[in-house]
């Protein structure tokens, strides 16, 4: 069972979103989009500073509506978000110790998407590093250790967590060497997530009981995004919001997110917050070469999830 309750006024409006978007846009097919969407009624349970107990905050009953929310899709740099809360996880535990070369990579890994960033954070949460191909005896033990990660989500109990795959750095031109080996032949072990348990684990964070509250609190100041264009980055080919779902909020709406996006996908996960407004959550995944490069279709749901939201 997920971790929301389905509830038929969201379904409706839920669905109603959907076929509004395939009309608008023809080439988007019915299983290249998958998305997950919490509304949370007051009382609200989330970006309070932690002010609930875990046990009270998992109790408290959310509504949703999903599509496709368990199908396994390449998730992109939305995988960076399993990092940062294993990595806070890790720092928590003292299972890795402080420092400031961490904090600069948490940082640009979330801030900038950096898979360069990434590559270091990974290596930190596993006790691996890159390089040439091994042995088969060093290379089944340097995958044991790749899979720490997994293990980690797994050991939260969580049904959303049951399908994914999260042990693979980032990459701008791809894989080499021990790296590449990894993948599998047909890239068969490459990271999979499902909108559902982005949600669940996006909602941990806003809810401040991610690690703890003071952590959640710190990855939720990570994860803020300004959609003033002034604020917005000039020199990069993507800022996080201008063709994702910040791209389609009102001027005075808030939102914390992450992005991901290559030439085969384009992705972003959010917790949003309207003026006036039920706060809510937002994943939407969307596959497809020529979707990937259609810079329309994340703020156009996002928009009508927006107005949505304001008829609840």
């Amino acid at each position: 069972m997920v971790f929301f309750s389905k509830d038929e006024q969201l379904e409706n409006l839920g669905n109603s979103v959907l076929e509004a978007t395939w009309s608008k846009f023809p080439s988007l097919a019915r299983n290249q989009i998958a998305l997950t969407w919490i509304v949370y009624d007051p009382p609200v349970p989330v970006n309070t500073g932690g002010a609930l107990t875990p046990d009270a905050f998992w109790h408290h009953p959310v509504r949703g509506f999903n599509y496709r929310g368990a199908e396994r899709i390449y998730p992109a740099s939305v995988v960076k978000l399993f990092y940062l809360v294993a990595a806070n996880e890790w720092l928590e535990k003292g299972m890795t110790q402080p420092s400031k070369e961490l904090d600069r990579a948490l940082r640009d890994m979330i801030v900038d998407s950096s898979n360069d960033a990434t590559s270091l954070i990974v290596d930190i949460l596993t006790g691996t590093t890159s390089g040439p191909e091994l042995s088969p005896g060093p290379f089944e033990t340097w995958k044991q250790q790749r899979n720490f990660v997994n293990r980690y989500f797994q050991s939260l109990g969580w049904e959303e967590m049951a399908s994914i795959n999260v042990c693979q750095k980032t990459w701008g031109d791809g894989p080499y060497g021990r790296e590449r080996a990894f993948y599998g032949e047909m890239f068969e072990n490459r990271n999979m997530l499902t909108t559902n348990a982005i949600a669940r684990l996006l909602h941990s964070i806003v809810g401040g009981v991610a690690v703890s509250s003071e952590r959640s609190q710190n990855m939720m100041a990570l994860l803020k995004r300004s959609i003033n264009p002034d604020d917005l980055p000039k020199d990069v080919e993507e800022d996080q919001v201008t063709g994702f779902l910040g791209g389609g909020l009102p001027p005075n709406s808030q939102i914390w997110s992450k992005a991901g996006w290559t030439s085969q996908v384009r992705h972003d996960a959010a917790y949003i917050e309207l003026l006036d407004q039920r706060p809510y959550l937002l994943v939407v995944f969307t596959e497809g070469k020529e979707q990937a490069t259609n810079r329309a279709i994340l703020p156009f749901v996002s928009q009508l999830i927006a107005e949505a939201v304001s008829r609840l």
